[in-house]
């Protein structure tokens, strides 16, 4: 079950500030130059207790004039076959162009539901000059401003209306889902670990009609595999493949439990894998690093720890995270990869007894107490894990509000240290008791 807003137009209307204003970032440059948001643009965004994924379609386009309008088109294709809903932005300041024409006359053809949010609407004046949009033929219009942030709260609770909440799914199997970049080996994985079993595996219709959800069940392992890798329509809308692959991982990524992300060995770990990866951790996923293609690499005694340390400055500070290197070409520590997959499974669905909790941690707790602030001390007294879908700990104390991060960070590694978290997000919170 995934949730995907992808926001598409053509430049300079302001998609970046929109979508930073949705995912209370400013991971993207917003500058006036078109073609400067070079950043990933995918961020998790919440509005009224639903949680869904921003898709910012801006960073996906090659800028040079002739290739330009047609990437633009066709990443609208894409929005439509992957996302949710679709909001197009347009300029109050410039009217319509073309190239919104061209847009529109897409987006009618679609099935999904499309918002169009009409931009830089700071006055009165302007407000009337908006309606010329309804000549789109797409319904009603949302007036704007994604600077200052008015209206973006009306569109928010128009959009969401479109949004399932997150269903428990009756399939208690663990679900993986194999992530990466282009051609960094997933689907000779996904092969690797099926063979030629047919008989063992049998496909089972997804919940989306795109993603295959394969159930595996040999040597004593049994969960559901999501497959993206080997899912293309056969479209002409396949020239934009970093901007599609970037669809598909977010879909797998939303219906997962754990996420295999793989990294191609002699690349090293680039900026779009780091952005997987924070976002599997913003949705409490549980995470596995494979590092594939480590037959490629000229080998000393001291090369896997530096390529892990390399990885874990990179993924700072959620770095308690398996990594598993992987030749899938030469059959390496496949099996492994799958044995990590479950024990972080494990991991993430386990629950600590509180008297466990209460025993081991308040006696560290009570000789490194949080700092006095103000003079005034804080004392922690009963600890709880919460019943969530992943874990959470309330610490319940006298003045909750005076804990700061570095406190919240020694008590999660105590956590991980005494519990075995590993590759599972933590949440960690102090009420008052």
């Amino acid at each position: 079950m995934s949730n995907i807003l992808a926001i598409v137009g053509r430049p300079n209307v302001g998609k970046s500030t929109l979508y930073n204003r949705l995912t209370e970032s400013r991971k993207a440059i917003v500058d006036d130059q078109s073609g400067v948001t070079r950043d990933r643009h995918y961020g998790l965004a919440e509005w009224t207790d639903k949680k869904f994924t921003v898709i910012d379609t801006g960073g996906y386009v090659a800028n040079s004039e002739d290739v330009f309008e047609a990437a633009i088109r066709e990443q609208v294709h894409i929005a439509i076959e992957e996302a949710t809903v679709i909001v197009f932005m347009v300029d109050v300041t410039t009217g319509i162009t073309d190239l919104d024409d061209d847009i529109a006359q897409i987006l009618r053809r679609s099935k999904k539901p499309v918002f169009v949010a009409v931009n830089k609407v700071d006055n009165h004046q302007l407000q009337s000059d908006a309606t010329e949009f309804y000549s789109f033929g797409l319904g009603e219009i949302h007036c704007i401003s994604s600077m200052s942030g008015s209206g973006t709260g009306d569109l928010l609770d128009e959009v969401i209306k479109h949004f399932e909440n997150e269903a428990e799914d009756e399939n208690s199997l663990p679900k993986y889902a194999i992530v990466g970049r282009p051609n960094v080996g997933k689907s000779s994985m996904i092969n690797a670990l099926i063979g030629k079993e047919r008989n063992i595996v049998t496909n089972v219709a997804g919940t989306t009609r795109d993603s295959i959800h394969i159930h595996y069940n040999q040597f004593g392992h049994e969960f559901m595999l999501i497959d993206t890798a080997g899912l293309r329509k056969k479209t002409k809308v396949r020239e934009n493949i970093e901007f599609y692959s970037v669809m598909r991982t977010i879909k797998a990524l939303e219906e997962a439990d754990v996420i295999i992300l793989m990294i191609d060995a002699v690349d090293g770990i680039e900026s779009q894998d780091i952005n997987i990866f924070h976002l599997a951790e913003k949705n409490k996923k549980g995470i596995v690093l494979v590092v594939n293609k480590w037959d490629l690499i000229e080998k000393d005694h001291k090369t896997v720890k530096e390529f892990e340390q390399k990885i874990k400055e990179k993924i700072a500070p959620f770095v308690d995270v398996p990594i598993v290197f992987t030749s899938v070409t030469e059959k390496q520590r496949i099996f492994k990869t799958i044995e990590a997959a479950a024990k972080v499974y494990e991991n993430k669905t386990k629950k600590i007894p509180t008297s466990k909790l209460n025993d081991i941690l308040l006696p560290i707790i009570e000789n490194t107490p949080p700092p006095a602030t103000k003079g005034k001390h804080i004392k922690i007294k009963y600890i709880t894990q919460i019943n969530a879908s992943s874990p959470m700990f309330a610490f319940f104390c006298n003045l909750p509000q005076y804990i700061k991060e570095p406190y919240k960070r020694f008590v999660e590694n105590k956590l991980r240290e005494h519990f075995d978290f590993e590759g599972v997000p933590l949440q960690i919170f102090f009420r008052q008791k």
